[in-house]
This record gives C-alpha cells, structure tokens and sequence, in this order.
C-alpha cells in the first residue's frame, strides 16, 4: 500500500492529527511506526469510549505498525487531572494493579494480539532519580502549563493546583521519550498531554512523534463524555442482552456516531442507510438493532448477539416498554431486596402491601417476566433492571442509584 493510502486510513474518523507531514515522511522510508496510547487503570473495566481509540490502533496494525499499549500504572497514582476541576484523588497501587489485570484480555477483543507490546510505565518512571525528576521539569515551564484549559480555569478561580498534578502531563510525555514513539493516540481532551510528549522528545533529542486526536465519545444522554462514574456508558464486558439493550437507548441522531467511531461498518454503507431512513424506506429502530448486534458481536460472538437481540424483541419491542423510563434514586435496607419493598422505593407501589397483591395478582414484571412470588428478593447491584407494574408504571433500576443503608 502506498503511504498516502495508509495516510488516508489513518486520518479516518480522525479529529485532529500534528506532525503529519513528519508522519508521511516516515511512512515513505518504509519505517514500521511505534504506535503508542495510554490507559490509567483507574476503573477495572474498559468501556465504548475507550474502543474509539483501540479501533484506530488496530488500523495501524492492519497496516503492518506496532502498537505500544501503554497501561500508566505509575501515573494512575497520581491521577490525570485532564477536565476536573478540582485535584483528582489518586489510587493506591493495589487498586491500580487490580484494575489492570482486566486490561489485557478486554483489548484482545479488538486489537492484534501477534501485533501488540502491552508495557507499563512504571519500568521507567519508578527508575527516575531525584535529579532525573528534576531535569525533567526543566524542560518545561510554568506559563505553558497554565495553558491548559483545566489548570487556568481553577488558576483564575483561586482554586488548588498540587504540584504533583503539574508532573502528570511530564510524565506522560516522558513515555513518548522512553519508547521513542512514531505516533501518540488520545481522545481531543488529551491534545495538551500529547504536545507534552511531542515537546519533550524534541528536547532530548529525538525524532518527534505525530499526535493524533480522536473524537470524545457521547454517552447514553447524548450530551457527556462516556464515563463510568456518571453511570451513561456502555461496558465492553457486560452482560450481552444488557449491552444490547443499553445501545436500544441512545438516540436516533447519535446512532450514527456510534456507527462512524466503534464499529468497523464502511463509511459508504453508513451514508446508505442514513438516505434510507430519511427516505423513510428503512426504520431507525432496524438499524439500531443492526448496531447492537455489531457491538455484541464484537466482544461476545455471534450466537451472543443474535440471543441478546431475540430477547430483546422479546421482552421489550412486544411488551411495548417505552423510551423514557424514570430512574430513581432509591434507598434499601439490605440487598437482595424484598420485591415489595424494592417497588414501594421505587415510587410504583404506595406501600409493601400493595405490592403484594400486585405480584399476586399477576401485575409485576422484571425485565418483562411475570414475577407472582410475594417472597421474591431481587439483587439490584449486579446488573440494571427495569420493573413494571400493571401496563403504564415503569421505573429502571441502576446500580449507581442504589443506597444501602445498613
């Protein structure tokens, strides 16, 4: 392949790349690119936003680079301050270890084995000398790092700075510096730490590496960056019939964006279908069903996505369940959680006795499944569930909206 074709692939679903014409440069000696993006363990499970990047990596190795998977098991103790606006509280190393265990066998889902050097940076960062450090923040200066949008804004509203927040954008381009990267991958809210690595190898004398920047992935309201913490995202790992039904939520306007950044579906085929639906020739809900079927398929097989898509139509297109369904917030005593207790918090029921007799006589569901034992306890923690009783009251069960109180 010539390397304006593989230059053209790679800036595919691409937001913003710095150093091309160095990277065409590159790709036209024939030279095999150190491909390099990072992850902070600081969550045990990887989910779609994440994929965004892992796609882009597996493109470069479908053009025969190698990808440096970087898990920053030294920098997750500091804690990336990227977008908070207060000082990020850092892990222990028992924590971080624990999360990136999970790492390697979620990314194999989509990345190359064969084509993948899994590193952590703690193999050079732990190494670093006091006057190593200090050499380090030499290169670097306190008027650029106030340029980052984060740091200016908490600057200019009196709001703490630690200094250990100013070492993790150095940190993390030091790791372009220890593997000599060709190419850095991170999300647009990672640009600032990306030049850091990009800056950093030019002063110590080094080839430069490119900067590419994908787009930040939306959430399930459409509106955030997916995260776990704010309970919108979709986990590579879930359950399949739960994953499948959490793509059934998104949007129809954002449906394409998910097409376009974490699934393999050729651009042409995208626009397609989005002529057919406009034409009204083909349903919106046919194609996000293709998409859930895609995703699954992807981390679970086929047999798990043609089920997950079955129960689906199943439990929910034939029981009529709609879009906008409430999400309390809710307190127990204990979980499992006696059923009518759980629908009395849930606002669907007035009190545990009416409870009873709706599950008696016939009018609860879970997940669109006939409960009419009174002594049902459910487990509200492990997975969402939506409850309903009679034809019109509904309410979702999230496990980030659950307190227990004892």
């Amino acid at each position: 392949m010539t390397p304006e074709k593989q230059l053209e692939i790679i800036k595919r679903g691409t937001a913003e790349i710095i150093g091309e014409e160095e990277l065409l440069e590159k790709l036209k000696k024939g030279k095999i690119l150190k491909v390099k993006a990072g992850f902070d363990p600081t969550a045990p499970d990887l989910h779609l936003g994440h994929t965004v990047l892992l796609w882009k990596l597996r493109d470069f190795q479908e053009l025969g680079h190698t990808v440096y998977f970087l898990i920053g098991d030294f920098t997750a103790m500091i804690g990336d301050p990227t977008g908070k606006s207060e000082t990020r509280p850092p892990l222990s190393k028992e924590e971080i270890l624990e999360n990136a265990k999970t790492y390697a066998e979620q990314v194999f889902k989509i990345l190359d084995k064969e084509k993948t050097v899994v590193v952590f940076n703690s193999e050079w960062l732990s190494k670093l000398s006091p006057v190593d450090l200090i050499k380090l923040a030499s290169k670097y200066t306190v008027a650029r790092m106030l340029e980052r949008e984060d740091f200016a804004k908490r600057f200019k509203e009196n709001r703490p700075i630690h200094i250990h927040e100013f070492l993790y954008p150095l940190l993390q381009g030091y790791d372009s510096v220890a593997l000599e990267a060709d190419v850095e991958l991170g999300g647009t809210d990672q640009k600032f730490n990306l030049l850091v690595g990009r800056h950093l190898q030019k002063e110590y004398g080094k080839s430069q590496q490119a900067c590419i920047m994908m787009p930040i992935l939306e959430g399930l309201d459409g509106v955030q960056k997916m995260s776990k913490s704010l309970g919108n995202y979709i986990g590579i790992m879930e359950d399949p019939k739960e994953q499948f039904g959490k793509v059934m939520r998104i949007s129809d306007q954002l449906m394409w964006r998910y097409y376009e950044l974490v699934t393999r579906v050729p651009k042409e085929e995208i626009e397609s279908m989005k002529h057919l639906v406009e034409e009204g020739k083909l349903h919106p809900m046919e194609v996000k069903k293709k998409l859930g079927e895609i995703i699954v398929k992807t981390f679970h097989g086929e047999e798990a996505a043609v089920e997950a898509r079955k129960h689906f139509e199943k439990v929910f297109s034939k029981r009529e369940i709609p879009e906008e369904i409430p999400e309390p917030k809710i307190t127990i005593p204990e979980n499992p959680v006696w059923l009518p207790r759980l629908l009395k918090e849930a606002g669907l029921v007035k009190s545990t006795s009416e409870g009873r007799r709706q599950i008696k006589g016939g009018g609860v569901r879970i997940d669109g499944k006939k409960i009419t034992d009174e002594n049902t306890k459910i487990d509200v923690l492990s997975k969402e569930i939506i409850l309903q009783v009679g034809k019109r009251r509904f309410a979702r069960i999230k496990p980030e909206n659950v307190e227990v109180s004892s």
